[in-house]
């Protein structure tokens, strides 16, 4: 997992926040002022994942934007957005997926360029997708996170790996392989 400002700000604690529509309209003007930033290039999508883009979902007040190229579109684009301020943090441990920090916090995000049809994008949108389709999937998975962070001393890398389980039940109604699966569940459940 990134250790970013906004990620280090829930290290000594999980804090889960019931959803808002505020998330979808931050992400809208994030994503905007992304396309801005990245004009001029061939960006296939900018995405908004994880549990902001659910309604309903209770998550972490953390946008998560994955911005969807080609691979040889990548280096083009981490320069763009570290003129626009971006922080490049480089790939953290996950191949094809550079991260990086946003020159402010508002709203609090994590900023990923993914080369499409990559594993980790896979992932990011088969959560999605499978949340959406399903409230009683998005329902247990908001039970889970809750119950997690209302856990002492819960840190970060503890609460991945918490949701490990839920998660390789919302990736199973996915059209991932149990290979690809099994390989997303050591990612998050590695330290």
């Amino acid at each position: 997992m990134s250790s970013t400002p906004q990620a280090d700000r829930y290290c000594a604690g999980i804090i889960i926040e019931p959803y808002t529509p505020d998330w979808a309209r931050q992400y809208r003007g994030v994503a905007d002022a992304l396309g801005t930033v990245l004009a001029g290039l061939p960006i296939i999508s900018i995405e908004h994942v994880g549990s902001t883009a659910v309604p309903g979902l209770p998550a972490k007040p953390i946008l998560d934007i994955d911005i969807i190229v080609l691979r040889h579109v990548v280096p083009a684009a981490i320069e763009a957005l570290e003129r626009a301020g971006y922080v490049h943090r480089g790939d953290l441990g996950v191949a094809d997926r550079e991260t990086f920090r946003a020159p402010d916090e508002t709203p609090a995000r994590n900023v990923y360029l993914c080369v499409a049809g990559t594993l980790h994008l896979r992932n990011h949108l088969a959560v999605r997708a499978a949340l959406l389709a399903d409230p009683a999937l998005r329902d247990r998975y908001g039970a889970v996170k809750r119950q997690l962070a209302g856990e002492p001393d819960m840190d970060i890398h503890r609460y991945i790996a918490g949701k490990s389980t839920v998660l390789q039940d919302i990736l199973a109604v996915s059209d991932l392989t149990p290979e690809e699966r099994s390989e997303i569940r050591e990612l998050n459940t590695r330290k």
